[in-house]
């Protein structure tokens, strides 16, 4: 006969095994339905920022928009009409429409010219509000910090520093960058490494803000080389020779809304017939001793290959005319300016006119997210060393490129097309990565690489913004 005793002691730990079994299953099952829950209603202005799924496609994207003080960024777009001093243009205020595109052109006379109803007088100063406007609708924004892989600092930084680079009081120049890094350094976001997953976006060269010296001889403020700015990424129009900062290309005047914009657009380049070889569009820069404008523009005037276009007379800003000079020349002649850089480049390879390049700093060194490393499948490089002992017929090299290495450039630079054009925010690219998502995934990965050299025990600040002595040295290949 079996002992009772045993039989009761046997029968309570089965009932403490299904109640201890019920009490894990509710528990589990409670977790489900509060992450069900919480992802699947939210406010319209909440964005999710957990997930119980591994595959989730914002992983390692996430993006933090960090708030800071309106004088920034919203003061500067209500007071546009203070931002004329640092800009090519009496009136900035039109610019700021469509955010940041500038007036739409609606003009049916030039749908030759430009085919769509996708074209904006996009002043080539408002990158950062483009930028701005796109990364609002970024879709891997969150509004937890500590989830987000970089901290996108939203300041305007180029128009503000527009509106002083010319004040004589070097205080006053510098002021807004002091007051910006100050409202940064309070947050919780920067001490997590300190400002280098931080990130801005300006619409002025890099150079704008990196002066060297406390002396009135010397150009711009000296933002960049506060020691909390440069724990910080800069993405910039042009980047200087310190390697946190990043050049992406100008803003130009095609913001595509749909995948067919940018179709249509590479298809009506592709058979367009161009009458001149080569073409130049800009003005001559007769107090720069080291520019080779002059002889450029001296042998395109003595060309019958050659379109010139001198901005001194001619509307240079105006989208449609400077689409219809590109649009007729199979090569585009693209000398430093004032800086390394220039708009025109982007211009001229949206027409699918193949650049001609002088100086590694005008785009070798600079756009290395946006262009391909072997520089002889969408350009030709001819350098000058020394203006002065320079004799090169630019003529004769060009016409010395066979034929289907021409072709071959031209459907290489075609294929560039969107990933030199900033999209329309309003609408969605879903075949194409604009300049915007591969300056994103750009910034994404050189942060992901501080937060490794992190974990390895390493000193992030080691290289990080260290100057590159090497990167404006002339190649002959």
């Amino acid at each position: 006969m079996e002992n009772p005793s045993i039989i009761s002691r046997t029968s309570n730990n089965h009932h403490h095994q299904l109640w201890f079994a019920f009490l894990i299953s509710f528990l589990l099952f409670s977790l489900f339905l509060r992450f069900h829950y919480s992802n699947t209603f939210q406010s319209p202005n909440t964005v999710t920022t957990f997930s119980l799924n591994t595959t989730d496609s914002c992983h390692g994207r996430y993006v933090f928009i960090q708030n800071i003080p309106s004088r920034f960024n919203q003061f500067l777009l209500q007071n546009c009409q203070f931002i004329t001093k640092g800009s090519d243009k009496p009136n900035m205020c039109p610019y700021m429409n469509n955010m940041g595109l500038g007036p739409e052109i609606k003009n049916e006379n030039v749908s030759d010219v430009l085919l769509t109803n996708t074209w904006y007088v996009t002043n080539q100063f408002l990158l950062e509000v483009i930028f701005h406007n796109r990364m609002k609708r970024y879709e891997c924004l969150t509004n937890d910090s500590a989830l987000a892989s970089a901290v996108f600092v939203p300041s305007y930084i180029g128009l503000d520093i527009s509106r002083f680079l010319w004040v004589a009081n070097l205080t006053v120049r510098d002021s807004s960058g002091f007051e910006l890094l100050r409202s940064l350094v309070e947050k919780p976001e920067w001490k997590r490494m300190w400002g280098r997953d931080h990130f801005v976006v300006s619409g002025r060269i890099s150079w704008d803000f990196r002066r060297q010296a406390d002396d009135l001889a010397y150009w711009g403020s000296k933002f960049r080389f506060l020691p909390e700015s440069m724990n910080m990424s800069m993405l910039a129009v042009e980047g200087s020779s310190w390697k946190n900062d990043y050049a992406i290309p100008y803003p130009t005047s095609f913001h595509p809304l749909l995948d067919n914009d940018v179709y249509e657009w590479q298809s009506k380049i592709r058979h367009q017939k161009r009458q001149f070889l080569f073409t130049f569009t800009g003005a001559p820069r007769p107090e720069l001793e080291d520019s080779i404008r002059g002889k450029i523009i001296e042998q395109c005037r003595g060309s019958s290959l050659c379109k010139f276009v001198d901005c001194r007379y001619e509307k240079c800003d105006d989208p449609v005319n400077v689409m219809k000079v590109f649009e007729n020349a199979v090569f585009s002649l693209q000398p430093s300016g004032d800086s390394y850089t220039r708009r025109s480049i982007f211009d001229s390879i949206l027409a699918g006119c193949i650049p001609v390049f002088f100086n590694p700093g005008t785009a070798y060194s600079q756009y290395k997210w946006h262009f391909p490393k072997n520089r002889s499948e969408y350009s030709v490089y001819i350098p000058v060393k020394d203006v002065k002992k320079w004799n090169v017929d630019i003529g004769k090299v060009l016409l010395r490129i066979p034929e289907n290495e021409v072709i071959a450039m031209r459907e290489e630079v075609i294929k560039l097309i969107p990933k030199i054009v900033y999209a329309d925010p309003r609408g969605k690219l879903d075949n194409f990565e604009d300049a915007f998502d591969i300056a994103l995934k750009g910034i994404l990965e050189r942060i992901e690489n501080v937060r490794e050299e992190i974990r390895k025990g390493r000193d992030p600040s080691i290289g990080f913004a260290d100057e590159d002595h090497y990167k404006y040295t002339f190649s002959d290949n």
